[in-house]
């Protein structure tokens, strides 16, 4: 008998597809039946997520571009649509971070978030809304819980105001085109081990890396991090059938975070 999966005949666009989140986001797509097409800035790193996904028996493209650049953004989206005429899965999971203090923040630093957190996924979406309306698919926005919730020494106003407004993005966007049957939700990751992660932790003091490693069994109920494939499953379950009546939907998958 056939394997059913959530996800057969699906085309599934992700940016940010090539590690982290995204990265897992992508091997749960295809163990489910998903064709990917991976969009990421580092052409090695690309290479590398697709020989990983090409035990997954399913088709695989790459395209490399900076979304923190709008007109990359439009070019991929146009590129996009070279390969695929229809898309039934938008994943937005690209994405800066960096924790700077308000008064030490650069306006460049500011449009580095605002361009790649807000810009490109708005952009690309809009680019390829006919082609996600002519399949009745749906957009998944990755978002944060530092929208809402912030943390001791982890200083986020440029970071939270892009995370604040995917979530307003989200949620005006999905009442605004239900009626074309597009659906559009978020998840909103606790702190994920992912590259982004990594690299920032490691720019803390060693005071700091001891504190923020206490801090994690205090604030999070099940006293650890994400991994990638925590975010997946419910990746998984936003695109399919199972969720066709969820939209709008800002859904925490952060270890009970937000609970306190």
């Amino acid at each position: 008998m056939q394997e059913v999966t959530m996800l057969s005949n699906k085309r599934a666009v992700i940016t940010g597809g090539s590690d982290g989140i995204g990265l897992g986001i992508a091997k749960a797509y295809a163990q489910n039946g998903a064709s990917l097409l991976l969009v990421s800035r580092n052409e090695e790193k690309l290479r590398e997520a697709a020989g990983v996904l090409s035990s997954y028996n399913t088709e695989v493209n790459t395209l490399s571009a900076d979304l923190s650049n709008i007109e990359e953004v439009i070019n991929t989206a146009q590129n996009i649509l070279a390969i695929w005429s229809e898309v039934d899965i938008l994943v937005n999971n690209a994405g800066a971070g960096s924790f700077t203090p308000f008064t030490e923040t650069a306006e460049t630093d500011l449009d580095r978030h605002l361009n790649l957190n807000v810009k490109a996924p708005y952009v690309l979406t809009q680019f390829l809304l006919d082609a996600i309306e002519a399949r009745k698919g749906n957009v998944i926005n990755i978002s944060s819980y530092f929208a809402h919730r912030m943390l001791p020494g982890r200083p986020s106003t440029a970071y939270s105001l892009t995370k604040g407004a995917i979530n307003a993005f989200t949620k005006s966007l999905a009442y605004e085109i239900g009626s074309k049957g597009v659906r559009v939700n978020a998840i909103a990751p606790g702190t994920v081990n992912s590259p982004l992660v990594r690299s920032n932790f490691e720019k803390l003091t060693e005071d700091g890396k001891t504190r923020f490693s206490e801090m994690i069994k205090t604030i999070y109920p099940l006293g650890r991090i994400g991994e990638p494939d925590d975010i997946s499953g419910a990746a998984v379950f936003l695109a399919s059938e199972q969720a066709h009546w969820v939209t709008g939907s800002i859904l925490a998958v952060d270890g009970g975070l937000t609970t306190n």
